[in-house]
């Protein structure tokens, strides 16, 4: 499953996220508490078309780059219970239900990469 984000500005460029980014994604942004249940809950459903505005959009960015990036540097990932490892992904797909967990997690890159779309929008629609 794929998500894109859609900007709400006229220039409309798209930010493109598969499941395992994105989980830990919205697993970040509900940590900062911007966003109601209800938004991240939509959210978590691509094509859902929710809309997220460019005030939040904008801390978000701005959180993830002042208070998550400093914590990984460029050779770690965060999983989506905020954790944060050494170990790179090697693609390993967990289907123990104990180990599931390991399956969800952003690099230092792709976050990079979000939170600049995130300052760079005037919000977005998630399809």
């Amino acid at each position: 499953m794929s998500f894109t984000l859609i900007d709400l500005s006229s220039e409309n460029f798209e930010f493109r996220a598969n499941v395992w980014n994105w989980k830990t994604a919205l697993e970040i942004i509900k940590s900062f508490d911007i966003l109601s249940e209800n938004n991240l809950r939509q959210m978590s459903y691509n094509a859902t078309g929710v809309k997220v505005e460019k005030d939040a959009v904008n801390e978000i960015g701005e959180r993830i780059r002042g208070e998550i990036l400093p914590k990984l540097e460029p050779d770690k990932r965060i999983f989506a219970d905020l954790t944060i490892t050494e170990n790179p992904d090697d693609g390993t797909l967990y289907k123990d239900e104990d180990e599931q967990w390991k399956n969800y997690s952003a690099d230092y890159q792709w976050l990079k990469d979000f939170s600049d779309f995130c300052l760079r929008s005037k919000g977005f629609q998630v399809f």
